[in-house]
């Protein structure tokens, strides 16, 4: 129920005062909650584990440093801090005191506003993810939560999850047995740690049972109560013969979560249990369980957490209504408005996304609309999964989290597929990027140098066999796709009966490309080609040779005006089978900047050139020595004076900040902080801005305390 605006943190402020009070309507409704009284303390009741859990936030932030932020924003935080230091140490705090701070401490926290404008990391999507250690990331059917300034990503682990990663060239029909619901934390929404399992197999659950015997585990999501200071989590699950709504709870994010209540029935849904569910806190602090009914799947509900501790779900609000059934029931708000998006109702297969809008939460939704750019290639191939939106100082982003899995599917590689949306004129829209670059400090994002304009590459889209293809329009002949497709995936593009062909129109940036495919051919094959005709009109074709087997194709690079572009496969006779098609742009026009490796003269690196952490550019790193004084230096050239753009690309693998002058030609121009990126190996880009002069430029980073420089790849300067 954690939210972070400045209404949150009056209410911190307000809340040790009113605490009291609401112990007392807490004890009463929880005691006329019957099965979850015994789970929720009352009165001044403490535990060692609520204890436990202020002390956990409380030696997590401590490691928080005044640099990296504003000093407006700090000065509350330090203050919060400072009173819920005081009431961990206290062996006389009463259990909503212990909220009342913790509640604080997150609201404070929330508000931090980083002194710097952040760092751009790169998202790459139909890849299977790894957390900072460089262990499998399973999470699915989940969602990620804001509590203070930390984002934590929650699924489930299915077995199926480990068939599918070992070898995903097939469907693992019905392997959903329930491992584990572990949790990541992150503070940019790309590197994320794994942090715990909060609840296993062998987690006691409600009539003697564990969550091992359920029958299904998922689709679930967590909110914060400020009354109790727990953290609840709500998931799907089937128990000994009924569906329902399963709660447990913890007294900090990455706790081990315990059993709180099973609930049964929603009040309006005319099912037990729920079809599809997520959670979704809005900006007021107030948390809903976005959902279908059960059976049927036709009706989409928005209801209410019990404000008093979050252990019930209030009666459902029934917002749409489709007969044919909706699946992937998910919720964001984007400028004031409420979105609800679902997916086809067909078994974790992809789909576009349909969405209702309205100015309130539980009521006056439009009718369905499908959500503009998941057309093409289904939502980048996925369902809907959750949201996350992230409010940035220079932009709102919402990002997508789509659901691809192998069980009754089988939609490509990796489990998780994130885009982002933004607004374009009176509506949201939806980017589907292979790979793409996101800030959280700021919001902004971009698309990434790696990505593949062709939507739909693989074929994959599709869940059965067609003779219309996704995102690809024919142009005549004799056009499916079939099973299997290049290096064991579902399926390919086959063209045949003698001239055929497909078409698909994109917007690609001026810049130099290159286009590739794999190809296999059969019969007499003439005229077989892929090619790409630009906004400006011109055309490069990559010729396609007969071949009995898959063999990779790759053009030369070639040119492209920005605008419209259209891709075409064509064959005049014989057959033609290809797959993953892929349209790159290799560097822009002009080219942006120029990278200085910090190994490479005239930089200069006070300390060691290293290459023992795996990940840099070039031949080594600037390992600088840990004093304060050991600077990495640059010489850059600008054709012309004006800002420019740094990109300091680095790894800080110590648990803490470092921080640094910038020195530009001799002048301090600004502090820049190095936040942990996690790893040794796991390497970032810090965007700064700078002044720069035409000719030779010196841009020096100088370590402001003893710990030195984090490790130093390169530096970038963009064009002035």
């Amino acid at each position: 129920m954690i939210h972070t605006t400045r209404e949150t943190l009056k209410r911190g402020a307000l809340a040790a005062a009113a605490m009291l009070f609401m112990s007392v309507a807490v004890a009463v409704a929880v005691a006329a909650g019957g099965a979850a009284a015994e789970s929720t303390p009352s009165g001044d009741a403490v535990s060692a584990e609520q204890v436990g859990g202020l002390g956990s936030l409380v030696a997590d932030y401590k490691t928080r440093s005044a640099s990296r932020y504003t000093g407006d924003s700090w000065a509350p935080f330090a203050k919060a801090l400072k009173t819920a230091t005081d009431v961990a140490a206290d062996a006389s705090a009463t259990a909503p005191e212990i909220a009342a701070a913790k509640t604080a401490l997150m609201s404070a926290a929330g508000e931090l506003e980083a002194a710097d404008e952040g760092t751009f990391q790169t998202i790459t999507n139909n890849t299977f993810w790894n957390d900072t250690s460089g262990n499998p990331i399973y999470s699915q059917g989940g969602g990620v939560f804001k509590f203070g300034d930390t984002y934590y990503w929650y699924g489930v682990h299915y077995l199926g999850a480990e068939s599918y990663r070992a070898n995903p060239t097939r469907k693992y029909d019905n392997q959903v047995s329930f491992v584990s619901i572990p949790v990541y934390s992150s503070r940019d929404l790309v590197n994320w740690k794994f942090e715990n399992r909060v609840a296993t197999r062998s987690t006691p659950i409600n009539n003697g049972a564990t969550l091992g015997q359920a029958g299904w585990v998922g689709r679930l999501g967590v909110s914060y109560n400020e009354n109790t200071g727990k953290y609840v989590l709500a998931t799907q699950a089937y128990v000994g013969g009924g569906h329902g709504v399963l709660f447990l709870q913890g007294d900090s994010p990455t706790d081990t979560f315990d059993y709180a209540y099973f609930q049964t029935q929603v009040v309006n849904s005319p099912t037990t249990g729920t079809g599809d569910q997520t959670v979704f806190t809005d900006e007021d602090g107030k948390d809903y369980l976005i959902f279908s009914n059960r059976e049927g799947r036709s009706r989409a509900f928005v209801s209410k957490f019990r404000e008093s501790d979050s252990l019930r779900i209030e009666p459902g609000a029934e917002i749409g209504r489709n007969s044919s059934g909706r699946e992937g029931n998910a919720m964001f708000k984007l400028d004031g408005k409420y979105y609800h998006a679902a997916s086809d109702l067909h078994g974790w297969n992809t789909s576009v996304n349909y969405v209702m809008e309205s100015s309130s939460v539980q009521s006056g939704y439009s009718g369905e609309y499908v959500l503009a750019g998941t057309e093409m290639d289904y939502s980048h191939v996925t369902q809907t999964g959750f949201f996350v939106t992230v409010k940035g100082t220079k932009q709102t982003t919402v990002i997508y989290a789509g659901d691809r899995w192998a069980d009754f599917a089988w939609n490509g590689i990796g489990y998780n597929q994130w885009v982002p949306i933004t607004r374009t004129g009176s509506r949201p829209q939806f980017h589907s990027v292979s790979q793409w670059q996101f800030n959280a400090t700021t919001g902004e994002w971009r698309v990434g140098p790696a990505n593949n304009y062709i939507l739909n590459p693989n074929f994959q889209a599709d869940r059965v066999v067609v003779s219309q293809v996704r995102g690809w329009t024919n142009t005549g002949g004799g056009v499916t796709n079939v099973s299997p497709g290049a290096n064991g995936s579902r399926f390919a593009l086959q063209l045949g009966s003698g001239s055929a062909g497909v078409r698909q129109q994109i917007t690609v940036p001026a810049g130099t490309y290159r286009l590739s495919t794999y190809a296999k051919t059969s019969g007499s094959v003439s005229g077989a080609q892929l090619s790409v005709t630009d906004a400006s009109g011109a055309t490069r074709t990559l010729s396609i040779p007969s071949s009995s087997g898959w063999t990779r194709r790759d053009s030369a690079e070639f040119q492209l005006a920005a605008g419209a572009a259209t891709v075409t496969i064509r064959t005049s006779s014989g057959t033609l089978t290809v797959d993953d098609l892929a349209l790159v742009r290799t560097s822009g026009v002009p080219t942006p900047g120029q990278r200085y490796e910090a190994e490479t003269a005239p930089a200069v690196c006070q300390g060691t050139i290293d290459s023992n952490h795996a990940g840099f550019t070039g031949t080594g790193f600037c390992n600088a020595s840990a004093a304060i004084g050991a600077y990495a230096q640059f010489t850059a050239t600008a054709a012309a004076a004006g800002t420019a753009t740094l990109g300091v690309r680095f790894a800080n693998g110590a648990s803490g900040l470092r921080t640094a002058n910038l020195i530009i030609n001799g002048s301090t121009v600004a502090t820049v902080s190095f936040e942990t990126t996690g790893g040794w190996t796991t390497w970032a880009t810090k965007t700064l801005t700078a002044s720069l002069n035409a000719g030779s430029n010196t841009i020096q980073l100088s370590p402001t305390v003893a710990d030195g420089l984090p490790n130093i790849d390169h530096l970038h300067v963009g064009a002035a």
